[in-house]
């Protein structure tokens, strides 16, 4: 499905335009980098699980207690679920994330030696390990770049930047991504993203945002309408 071969077919001004982007994000955010604090992969699995619906920043509140009192896929494989939901309660739906941390850690010490795998067909297997999860994993604990991490920020920065037309489908937002920019800078790409939604292309705006990426590319974007209003007072 997500064979880079059988990617959607870009041009070579729309791949110029996209090289123009990503200089440009690197330019503002010279550090990208991934902000779920962790020391080590199984660690990143865990938190990324956690971190479906909920914030990096209340993910990393909770991670210490949780990585202090279950730091192996064997202890959490043996937790009591009970405890499992109390530690990461405030990170929403906990009953569900409790259990794929307890399942996901026995498959690991079962099915892969107490080793994250590196591999997407093998994270799947994981439960509470969706695409996205695996590619966090992948690029950020094992520096493989296997697609682009589609989470709400990247799906609104690369509508607004006219990077793609699909709004809902993180899948086909993803193949879209693949195809306009080098596999090298795949894992940055999805941070850099993250940072500019953060800092400056937020999801709401009342007044149009300043920073340049906006103004040059934000050619899709709500704000170039409120420009146009703002300049015709």
């Amino acid at each position: 499905m997500f064979s880079v071969s059988k990617l959607p077919r870009k041009t070579k001004k729309q791949k110029e335009r996209a090289a123009e982007i990503l200089e440009e994000l690197y330019k503002y955010y010279p550090d990208p980098h991934c902000e779920l604090n962790h020391n080590n992969p199984f660690e990143l699995l865990v938190a990324t699980i956690l971190s479906a619906q909920c914030t990096d920043v209340r993910v990393n509140k909770v991670t210490p207690a949780l990585f202090k009192a279950y730091p192996t896929p064997e202890a959490m494989a043996e937790a009591p679920l009970e405890e499992l939901e109390e530690l990461v309660k405030t990170t929403g739906f906990y009953r569900n994330k409790a259990l794929s941390l307890k399942e996901a850690s026995r498959t690991l010490v079962e099915e892969f030696g107490s080793e994250v795998p590196q591999t997407m067909d093998e994270l799947l297997t994981l439960r509470g390990a969706a695409r996205k999860t695996a590619n966090v994993v992948l690029g950020n604990a094992f520096g493989i770049n296997h697609g682009v991490v589609v989470d709400t920020h990247v799906k609104r920065i690369s509508n607004r930047l006219g990077l793609t037309r699909e709004k809902k489908n993180t899948n086909k937002i993803e193949r879209d991504l693949m195809a306009l920019f080098p596999r090298e800078s795949w894992t940055d790409l999805s941070h850099l993203m993250i940072h500019h939604g953060r800092n400056a292309c937020k999801a709401r705006f009342s007044e149009p945002p300043d920073h340049p990426i906006c103004i040059k590319y934000g050619k899709r974007c709500e704000c170039w309408k409120m420009r146009g209003q703002k300049n015709d007072k």
